[in-house]
């Protein structure tokens, strides 16, 4: 299969939303269910103490409604892809990415009473997960 040299990378990642777009809605994975996966993997790597749990659930909570936030938007995208001009597309993708942003505020300032909370270990621990989940999403520091 030969591959399709892009003139500049806006034009590839709009290559690439296009052809996500032309999936089913049920096709696209669920952000909760990597969520709750990330949820369980983030609960047992901190060793959250008794204590800690109170300040745990808010993050939990604003995990997962991020995660329904974005799943909703992304559904409504892939189910009118057809449809809708390269502006309209655009515009979506913009309203997803607005959400991830406020998501990722509503996330911190739930985040960081709970992170204050942790032992210098757990807070190495938190410093490394994140570090890595940050490095595999292709975010540079």
């Amino acid at each position: 299969m030969a591959r399709r040299a892009y003139p500049c990378p806006i034009l590839a990642a709009l290559a690439v939303v296009a052809a996500l777009c032309a999936l089913p809605a049920r096709a696209w994975p669920s952000h909760l269910g990597r969520v709750e996966a990330r949820l369980t993997d983030l609960h047992t790597k901190l060793h959250l103490t008794p204590a800690q749990e109170d300040l745990w659930q808010p993050v939990a909570t604003v995990m997962r409604d991020n995660a329904h936030t974005l799943d909703a938007l992304i559904e409504a995208q892939a189910a009118q892809a057809r449809a809708i001009t390269a502006l309209d597309d655009l515009r979506a993708y913009s309203a997803i990415a607005e959400a991830h942003a406020e998501g990722l505020k509503q996330f911190l300032a739930v985040f960081e009473p709970l992170y204050r909370s942790l032992s210098d270990a757990q807070k190495r621990q938190a410093d490394t997960l994140v570090r890595l989940r940050l490095r595999d999403r292709g975010t540079r520091r």
